[in-house]
């Protein structure tokens, strides 16, 4: 019999909170946490992100980490193990035995290192070899948050990281799904952290015509999925961490079950470096193969957590596919994406987006698309501007797409659980 895989724990540290609590609370309510960035963004085309606030100002990381403990890690790693830390205590995994901690194992993954680190080592380096910090490359390996937080909480189970652009999180999650269920680990902690805002990566996006540019003097505005006046997507930073861990070994430690994941669906488009498919071929692949590794029906699938960045191709080809694949089904079909709120964290995108797939199928509520104000797709719930109350099935199940640059694409299915 297949080992069953639920989510036993959850960290959150993002533009719309710094717990699951807070954020799960403002995406409900609809709020954005979309700011307007500094003079150094003065001169670029797009000024605004999603940035991490904590008491009404840009959170400082020297609150919770020593000068030593921030010269051996980059941001990303930072918000990693603030985000583990809050799941590893949700899950009660914090004082683990030998045992469960050489059966635990650690899947984190990044889009993108942080830019702005290698700029300023750069500099250093024109100085002097000397200046060059002795922790440059491990700060900058996208593994370290796997690393730091294996060595942090002492899990020898598999150590693995993810770097898919901007399906990294979702990987990550997927991967560590198929780790538990193969047998490689009874429990995962599993996700991605991004912190790669600098005028550079702004800069690089913009020269690729991706970023929201007409906002700026509104920045709760400019990120807005699926709506007529979307333009291009605004980059996010942070982390969301999941606790994965097989059934029994669940219930044997007396753990709360927040939800199942049924599936696990990747795919490759073979088409384009940035974008899509025209017709939606690889994200039908991957939601495809969700559905059917989860062995459930199309008609089971309540609720479509969007990869949605609120780019004009991208949002069309995602709604066509969905249309696609489920035919007379998509009219019974939620969807929406929580970008509108919190921005696109890049390779933390699918894992956040996870934590709110979860939250969805285990309260019943779903997470509505913020600023969409003027739907063009037609035949699909896109849960425009407010939160709405989950009908029409009885055991909730929902896809959670992510795509990323390569053409690389994963879904997951998630459900509500169920002994």
């Amino acid at each position: 019999m297949q080992r069953r895989v639920v989510v036993t724990g959850i960290g959150v540290i993002s533009p719309v909170g710094t717990t699951v609590q807070q954020a799960w609370k403002t995406i409900l309510q609809g709020k954005s946490g979309i700011h307007k960035l500094g003079k150094d963004f003065e001169t670029l085309p797009c000024q605004i992100a999603g940035l991490i606030h904590e008491n009404g100002e840009r959170i400082h990381l020297s609150n919770y980490y020593t000068k030593t403990e921030l010269k051996s890690m980059g941001p990303a790693t930072a918000y990693a193990l603030l985000a583990a830390k809050e799941a590893v205590e949700d899950a009660n995994l914090q004082n683990a035995d030998a045992p469960t901690k050489t059966r635990t194992g650690v899947a984190v993954g990044m889009g993108m290192v942080d830019l702005d680190d290698i700029c300023k080592t750069n500099d250093a380096l024109r100085k002097s070899y000397k200046q060059v910090s002795p922790f440059f490359v491990p700060r900058i390996l996208p593994n370290m948050s796997a690393g730091q937080i294996s060595i942090k909480y002492g899990f020898q189970g598999p150590n693995h990281a993810v770097s898919t652009a901007c399906a990294s999180g979702a990987h990550a999650i997927g991967d560590s799904f198929r780790f538990i269920r193969h047998g490689d680990a009874d429990v995962m902690v599993c996700g991605a952290a991004e912190a790669c805002i600098s005028p550079l990566a702004i800069a690089a996006f913009c020269r690729l015509r991706a970023l929201s540019t007409s906002f700026n003097d509104s920045p709760e505005r400019g990120s807005r999925p699926f709506d007529k006046l979307r333009e291009g997507f605004v980059m996010g930073e942070g982390s969301a961490i999941l606790v994965l861990e097989e059934l029994e070994h669940a219930i044997a430690r007396k753990v709360p079950i927040y939800a199942e994941i049924l599936g696990y669906g990747l795919s490759g488009d073979a088409s384009h470096l940035t974008a899509p498919h025209s017709d939606g071929a690889g994200a039908i692949l991957a939601m495809q193969r969700a559905v059917e590794d989860a062995k459930i029906k199309l008609g089971d699938v309540g609720y479509i957590n969007a990869h949605a960045t609120s780019t004009p191709v991208g949002d069309a080809i995602e709604i066509k596919a969905i249309k696609s694949l489920f035919g007379g089904h998509a009219g019974n079909l939620a969807v929406s994406s929580t970008k509108g709120a919190h921005g696109h964290l890049l390779g933390a995108a699918g894992n956040l987006e996870a934590v709110f797939t979860v939250k969805a199928v285990q309260e019943g509520v779903l997470p509505p698309t913020v600023n969409l104000e003027t739907v063009e797709e037609e035949g699909v719930n896109l849960v425009a501007l407010t939160q709405q109350k989950w009908v029409g099935t009885n055991k909730r199940i929902a896809l959670k797409n992510a795509f990323g640059f390569g053409g690389t694409n994963a879904c997951l299915c998630i459900s509500q659980f169920s002994n």
